[in-house]
C-alpha cells in the first residue's frame, strides 16, 4: 500500500463522536470507510464536481469496487482525526486512492480503494467525461 502517490494529498480533519464508537468506545471499523468516503466526496467538491450534478448531467455514478483496509491503533471519542485521500492509479473509468487516516500525525488506518465510472442506468463501466477525464489529469500532477 505504499504506491507511488500521483498527487499531493487532499486532506481534511472528522471529529470522532459518540456515534461513531463501539461498545468499546473506539471508533467502530466500518466508520473509517464513511471517513474515507466523506474525504473522496471533499476532494471532487474541491476539484468543481458535484457527484449529484455529475450523475443528472453525465448520467455517471462513482461506485466502490475494491477496498483493502489496515487498522492500526483506535481512534477515540472526541479525537481529531486527519483524513488524506490521494490518487494512486488512474484508468479509463477507474480511480485507485491511497487514504489514511492520522492522529497527530500516526498512522491509525489506512487503504488502498478503487472506484469505478459506471452508466448510472445500466451500472455498466463507462468512462470518465471528458471535462472530468481533464480535471483528473490536472489533479494528479
Amino acid at each position: 500500500m505504499h504506491d507511488t502517490h500521483l498527487q499531493r494529498p487532499f486532506e481534511m480533519s472528522v471529529r470522532v463522536y459518540y456515534e461513531d464508537t463501539d461498545a468499546g468506545g473506539v471508533v467502530y471499523y466500518a466508520n473509517y470507510l464513511k471517513f474515507f468516503e466523506r474525504c473522496r466526496t471533499e476532494w471532487l467538491r474541491h476539484l468543481g464536481i458535484e457527484q449529484l450534478q455529475y450523475a443528472e448531467q453525465a448520467r455517471r455514478l462513482f461506485v466502490v469496487k475494491n477496498v483493502e483496509i489496515q487498522y492500526r491503533k483506535p481512534a477515540r471519542l472526541d479525537d481529531l482525526i486527519d483524513i488524506s485521500s490521494s490518487i494512486t492509479q488512474l484508468g479509463k473509468a477507474s480511480i485507485t486512492f491511497h487514504q489514511t487516516a492520522l492522529r497527530r500525525g500516526e498512522t491509525l488506518c489506512e487503504s488502498s480503494i478503487v472506484v469505478c465510472s459506471v452508466n448510472a442506468d445500466t451500472f455498466r463501466p463507462a468512462p470518465f467525461t471528458p471535462e472530468l477525464r481533464t480535471l483528473l489529469e490536472k489533479a494528479k500532477r
